[in-house]
């Protein structure tokens, strides 16, 4: 228990590091999306359907979707799920299909989660795709833009997220 508290704040301490450097060096993409990947909570990925959702609204096929759940020895290996046991402790993702997820260049990414979680914001940081957009209340210096909406509307969510994207010509 005292190695995963040193571990949390020894990640807290580069992950702070990483964004402050990331928020100076900030390029946002003028591309059209086309390819959207999304990173969630494991809590709303098993209520919500958000891919099909996402794929309707903004007219994409093909996102793709990776959830944070809590490390259990019971989980059984998914390649829909990374823990914080996926990372390591100099602050990169040591799984190698989610690092690979990581390493797709997304015209778009979503992280749809309104609670701060350390691991779905180093996932975001650590993402190489172009533009990224997330709810208001985790942290303003992740994403490009936030919408304020509660977490189980989706619809609502993704409508508002589609006319700010019409409005910067990205859709």
């Amino acid at each position: 228990m005292r190695f995963t508290k040193l571990k949390h704040n020894i990640l807290q301490t580069k992950f702070d590091k990483a964004l402050q450097k990331s928020t100076d060096n900030r390029m946002v993409s003028q591309k059209k999306i086309q390819s959207v990947g999304i990173l969630t909570s494991e809590e709303i990925f098993s209520k919500l359907d958000i891919t099909s959702i996402i794929e309707e609204v903004l007219e994409v096929r093909n996102a793709k979707i990776y959830s944070f759940r809590p490390y259990s020895k019971l989980d059984e290996f998914s390649y829909k799920h990374f823990s914080e046991n996926d990372i390591n402790w100099k602050g990169t993702f040591v799984q190698e299909n989610f690092e690979s997820f990581l390493q797709q260049p997304f015209d778009l990414l979503i992280g749809y989660f309104n609670k701060p979680n350390l691991y779905i914001e180093s996932a975001v940081l650590q993402s190489k795709a172009t533009f990224k957009v997330g709810f208001s209340n985790v942290n303003s210096n992740l994403f490009e833009i936030e919408i304020s909406e509660d977490i189980l509307h989706i619809n609502e969510f993704t409508l508002e997220l589609k006319k700010y994207l019409q409005i910067i010509k990205k859709l």
